[in-house]
């Protein structure tokens, strides 16, 4: 499939789930061209002046209203609600991690004083950023997800697992136990324990590898936060691309790597 052809039906896909929201009379876009761009912008990876020359350059034709450049990114921000018309429903059971995101290098920590990122320890090493929290269906679609700094305990986020209380249960490893208090539907997994983590271990990988999700350029915590939910609504829409269909055995391979401009 060519890159046209990749936008062209990204476009109908998200205007099937946009049909409900209206243009603004004022609006140079439509909001299923904003959601178009932005999973755009989450896929092609960098920062928002690389993208905007590469959709200026490539893609006006396609986008004949396109606005200027911070004009687009603050819609991207202001309608960043609109993604989570593409979060999954949750199942019987799931799996929720964090994964840790970095803003600048750690040496440049400290320089402003309205620094949005903390400094944290993800994967072994000291990074200044924020922190991404995910919860997966067993399916391995996103169904919620929260964020918060770096320097957070994974505690912070019981209150995304207690959403789905009654509804699922979700495996988390132990970081995410607290003194007292854990949801009662939180199963703690030790290392090695129950295989059916390693899902969110393969969604991760995808994230890092397809959209180079580890390093984000974003100096404004909401600019952050609005990537981080364009990226839970690029996931869902690519990885049902062609159905979530199982193999001999039951199990779903997860693949978006045909989709990496």
């Amino acid at each position: 499939m060519s890159d046209e052809a990749f936008i062209f039906e990204l476009f109908f896909r998200v205007d099937e789930r946009m049909l409900e929201v209206k243009k603004h009379s004022q609006a140079l876009l439509y909001p299923s061209e904003v959601v178009t761009l932005a999973i755009l912008f989450v896929l092609k990876g960098g920062t928002g002046r690389a993208f905007y020359r590469w959709v200026e350059r490539n893609w006006s034709h396609l986008f004949p209203k396109l606005p200027e450049r911070t004009r687009l990114f603050r819609l991207f921000k202001s309608h960043q609600h609109w993604s989570e018309r593409f979060l999954a429903d949750p199942t019987m059971l799931g799996v929720i991690d964090s994964y840790g995101i970095e803003l600048i290098h750690p040496i440049r920590a400290g320089r402003r004083a309205n620094q949005c990122g903390k400094k944290g320890i993800s994967n072994h090493r000291w990074i200044v950023g924020g922190k991404l929290c995910l919860l997966l269906n067993q399916w391995g679609q996103i169904v919620r997800w929260d964020c918060a700094t770096a320097n957070v305990h994974d505690s912070l986020f019981h209150p995304l697992i207690e959403q789905l209380d009654g509804r699922m249960i979700v495996f988390g490893d132990t970081h995410f136990h607290k003194r007292t208090g854990d949801p009662t539907h939180l199963k703690l997994c030790k290392r090695g324990e129950h295989n059916f983590r390693m899902l969110i271990e393969t969604v991760l990988s995808m994230l890092t590898t397809v959209c180079h999700f580890k390093k984000l350029f974003h100096r404004a915590w909401e600019y952050f936060k609005a990537h981080l939910g364009w990226m839970m609504a690029t996931f869902n829409i690519l990885t049902t691309w062609h159905g979530l269909v199982p193999d001999e055995e039951g199990f779903i391979k997860l693949s978006i790597a045909q989709f990496s401009l």
